[in-house]
């Protein structure tokens, strides 16, 4: 699957020139001229890594981080900044602030490709359950909830239309199994990263952060059955 990059920058120049030589390079890159509109383009899809300016009118690259980080949907969505600010005081703030990686400008445009590509395959080798840290504990929740008898839950909200794909559709009943993201992409044949990425989007559409609060809310409004 082509990795997806969300590229936040206010000069139309570079965003676009940035566009064009990551989708040369094989992926599939949304761009944002300013944080809100990132943020909001967040909500709607979760990309695989975010590249994101520093200096930036309204809110500035620091505080859309912030905001990212403060998400327990993002807290491990890989961020690269891409500014002008180079001083080692800024390289610092930048890390302290939780990005994963710092370019400044001008840069080789192989070196941000090599630095993406580094992200992407340390976070699938690194993490058996990505972007779950506390996966064993929620496992444990949601089967507790279920021993304790999921009938109660069932249908117990109104119906809601989230427009589902076949494959969030079918992931999401086995989150609600109680199912490890290894056993769900094994059941459906598909990579743990893809597992993870189908999670993500249904965090987003649902507005839940945790796995407990997904299948809470499946179970709820009959979405998993």
């Amino acid at each position: 699957m082509t990795a997806k990059l969300l590229l936040v920058d206010d000069e139309p120049g570079l965003r676009a020139a940035v566009k064009a030589y990551l989708e040369e390079s094989g992926f599939d890159v949304t761009t944002a001229s300013a944080a809100p509109e990132a943020w909001t383009l967040l909500q709607q899809q979760l990309p695989d890594l975010v590249i994101s300016d520093i200096m930036m009118p309204q809110v500035s690259g620091y505080q859309f981080l912030q905001q990212v980080r403060s998400d327990p949907r993002f807290k491990t969505l890989p961020v690269i900044f891409l500014t002008a600010r180079g001083m080692t005081a800024d390289r610092i703030a930048g890390y302290q602030a939780g990005c994963d990686a710092y370019l400044p400008k001008p840069f080789d445009p192989e070196e941000l490709v090599a630095i993406i590509r580094n992200l992407l395959q340390r976070r699938a080798a690194t993490q058996e359950e990505p972007g779950f840290p506390d996966v064993a504990r929620e496992l444990a929740a949601i089967k507790s909830m279920l021993a304790q008898g999921p009938a109660g839950l069932v249908g117990s909200a109104e119906p809601v239309d989230l427009n589902l794909t076949p494959r969030e559709k079918s992931v999401l009943i086995r989150v609600a199994q109680g199912l490890m993201n290894k056993e769900i992409a094994r059941d459906l044949n598909t990579s743990v990263r893809n597992v993870e990425k189908y999670v993500s989007r249904l965090f987003v559409k649902t507005g839940t952060s945790s796995r407990t609060e997904l299948v809470r809310y499946a179970l709820e409004h009959g979405l998993a059955q």
